[in-house]
């Protein structure tokens, strides 16, 4: 049985200003977690890699990967009221997405069942030409980008299930169409895309599935978006691999969020993703780190997708499924979705 493994580096935690949500906390947070509930001794780790400009060029501009690199060059400084760059930033952002690409490459190659990447700076709202929402480069849009083009595959899918939509990601493949992009996310809200309309375009028409929330949505409403349009999508997509950017903060104590979803609702997509990859493409699946800013929750949430990952049984957190709130009716919206999408 091959080992499930996870991708960790130092040099995440020297991407970090003071009192931003975004702060290298965040993963001394899961690390720790990890650690005292003995979850990180029973996976394997894998050494990141830095990302090469060529590797980044697979979906980046130059001026981009010029822009990040002068302002870390320069001794850093704010690219957009929320996204910040310090003096080890571009080195922490190309071993983050490197990070990602060595744990696809090392799950194409049989090397490992499946991973998780305990990256930062995060990925998913950095587009092809701009840095924004807490991301410098755009790691699973990278990694995605490299087995198209580099290790021979035709169909990638990413699941999203930050509380953002991921804007950069969905731009990245908008026309593409050999990669499935489907996100749950709040909305109304940061970044202000993803609605239900939005599907894609030219070759990449229909491969882009959007399911924006409102805000008060807890797990069995999430989960009705990945049973009933998730699973019979990614089924009839049939691809040959799975990226998943897992963000956490839909959590009901997120500070910025309002979705509401508990740590048991993370391990609950956690393991339909795992049994979609076992049953279309021999498991091939690696998450990827996005947003959760409230401590306590990320540790307990990655540790759920870990226990899913390697088919342990949940682990009961402190926080438990929150308190109790009337939640929306998302039955309209998940019947207009299937109907746009052709899964009726």
């Amino acid at each position: 049985m091959r080992p499930v493994g996870y991708v960790y580096d130092p040099i995440y935690l020297e991407h970090d200003v003071a009192g931003h949500p975004e702060s290298a906390g965040r993963l001394q947070a899961i690390v720790s977690h990890l650690e005292s509930s003995g979850v990180l001794g029973r996976l394997e780790e894998l050494p990141a890699r830095d990302a090469t400009e060529d590797d980044l060029a697979l979906v980046h501009s130059p001026a981009l990967v010029a822009q990040v690199k002068a302002a870390s060059g320069g001794g850093g400084r704010w690219l957009d009221p929320d996204t910040y760059v310090v003096p080890r930033s571009f080195a922490a952002a190309l071993r983050s997405a490197g990070g990602v690409l060595a744990a696809a490459d090392a799950v194409l190659d049989g090397d490992l069942s499946r991973a998780f990447s305990l990256v930062r700076p995060p990925g998913h709202h950095a587009t092809p030409d701009r840095a924004m929402g807490f991301c410098l480069f755009n790691n699973v849009a990278v990694a995605a980008a490299h087995l198209l083009e580099r290790r021979g595959l035709e169909r990638v899918a990413i699941i999203d299930f930050d509380v953002h939509h991921g804007n950069g990601t969905q731009d990245a493949f908008y026309t593409d169409g050999r990669v499935l992009y489907f996100s749950t996310h709040q909305h109304p809200f940061y970044p202000g895309t993803g609605d239900w309309p939005e599907v894609g375009e030219g070759p990449g028409r229909g491969a882009i599935i959007n399911v924006p929330y409102p805000a008060g949505c807890g797990d069995e409403a999430l989960m009705a978006a990945y049973r009933d349009v998730c699973a019979p999508a990614v089924r009839r997509f049939h691809p040959q691999f799975i990226l998943a950017s897992a963000g956490f903060d839909a959590h009901f104590a997120d500070p910025l969020a309002q979705l509401r979803v508990s740590t048991a609702g993370y391990y609950e997509i956690a393991t339909l993703l795992r049994e979609l990859a076992d049953e279309l493409c021999e498991g091939r699946i690696v998450f990827a780190l996005e947003g959760g800013y409230d401590h306590t929750a990320l540790g307990w949430s990655v540790q759920a997708c870990f226990d899913a990952l390697t088919g342990n049984d949940f682990a009961p957190d402190p926080l438990g499924r929150g308190p109790p709130t009337r939640t929306p009716d998302v039955s309209a919206l998940l019947a207009r979705i299937r109907e746009l999408h052709g899964l009726d």
